[in-house]
């Protein structure tokens, strides 16, 4: 996810996209080919101040690189419909840019799967009309009826991946196997960390390295967390969701929290970048379409939703992004390669020891956000 106030990275400008947007194109050149590139805008900073977007578009508010050029051209070739994205780095900063007023700007939101439960608290999401939508039969039986949203009854699974560790193993004084090794080596490690800029994810994670859960709700497990996490503070360089590549590329940083999409495309690129699932357990994550309560362009939604969950289209978008797909129709087009990647479908074992983010209560929330906000302000 690209850092605000720039403009949105192309994949031939970025060394994070270089392995992934070459797979997309070879694999998805049937849906892309001949398309103009003027059909899609996508940029960083919000849509015109002054409410909804009634311009018979479909706005987009997503992660970096969920939706390129190809596959919002092909979506106009389709339905006539322009595609206008605008990028979030953040669950949390997208939240917020709703409730200051974006929810009229959107049609389409990607929130992962513990901020639908936040949004459903707080009414923002759209009630599904299910009769519309063709293709949740693909769903694999996991998604048909997730906790954070039963019965799928205001989103829609796109994807979903872990976090772990990224590292280069001409960098690193060793090889991590679990979250503790980053507290274990933080001498030789100092600034050479990167964690995520994501409170639930890295709060979450240190919880994990006490054998705590990502939603412990106990206020001394979260305390001891981010008494945890203070200790490592001045021994991480950042905290980035994304702009590490390089970095951890050219040696300056050892190892890089990431999210397995990210990791697995620079691991591709460079055979000295290693992905690990920490043997304790990690995040599952799932990200999610929705359709924002004030939503201007509700039928424009619906018909991006049915497209993304047609196999052909999901398939490719899979091979583009390296996360995993929810969707088993899809799935079954995917080369061997990718099925059997166990980065991308980690091994029941360790699957059994991981968790998915859900909302906490509000004291624990408060306590998140206070102690999260001490913490990136050191």
């Amino acid at each position: 996810m690209p850092v605000p106030g720039t403009r949105l990275q192309t994949p031939a400008d970025s060394r994070r996209f270089a392995v992934s947007r070459r797979r997309f194109l070879q694999g998805s050149a049937a849906v892309v080919t001949g398309l103009a590139a003027a059909n899609c805008r996508q940029n960083l900073a919000g849509p015109p101040a002054g409410g909804g977007s009634n311009d018979g578009a479909l706005h987009i508010y997503t992660w970096a690189n969920y939706t390129d050029d190809g596959l919002a051209q092909a979506f106009t070739e389709r339905t006539g419909i322009p595609v206008v994205v605008d990028i979030y780095d953040s669950n949390e900063i997208m939240l917020t840019r709703l409730q200051a007023g974006g929810g009229d700007a959107y049609s389409i939101i990607y929130p992962s799967d513990y901020m639908v439960s936040e949004m459903l608290e707080l009414d923002l999401l759209t009630a599904l009309d299910q009769s519309r939508i063709t293709g949740l039969e693909n769903l694999r039986a996991q998604w048909s009826n997730p906790a954070y949203d039963p019965n799928n009854a205001h989103s829609v699974p796109f994807c979903w991946g872990t976090t772990g560790l990224l590292y280069n193993r001409e960098a690193s004084p060793g090889e991590p196997t679990d979250w503790n090794f980053l507290w274990d080596n933080q001498a030789q490690l100092s600034r050479r960390i990167t964690m995520l800029d994501d409170m639930r994810e890295t709060l979450g994670a240190t919880l994990k390295s006490l054998g705590y859960s990502y939603n412990s709700n106990n206020p001394d497990e979260i305390e001891a967390a981010y008494n945890r996490l203070l200790e490592l503070r001045p021994h991480i360089a950042a905290f980035k969701t994304t702009g590490f590549e390089n970095e951890l590329l050219s040696g300056d940083l050892s190892v890089s929290m990431a999210y397995s999409s990210d990791a697995i495309a620079l691991t591709l690129e460079d055979e000295r970048m290693q992905y690990i699932i920490p043997a304790s357990g990690a995040s599952l994550w799932t990200d999610t379409l929705a359709i924002p309560a004030t939503a201007p362009n509700v039928d424009a939604a619906y018909q991006w939703i049915n497209f993304l969950l047609e196999p052909e289209v999901a398939s490719s978008a899979v091979e583009r992004l390296f996360f995993a797909t929810a969707n088993q129709a899809a799935f079954d087009l995917l080369p061997a390669d990718i099925q059997n990647n166990a980065d991308l479908y980690p091994p029941d074992e360790i699957l059994a020891k991981s968790e998915g983010i859900v909302a906490v209560n509000t004291a624990s929330t408060d306590l998140f956000d206070q102690f999260w906000t001490e913490v990136t302000s050191a």
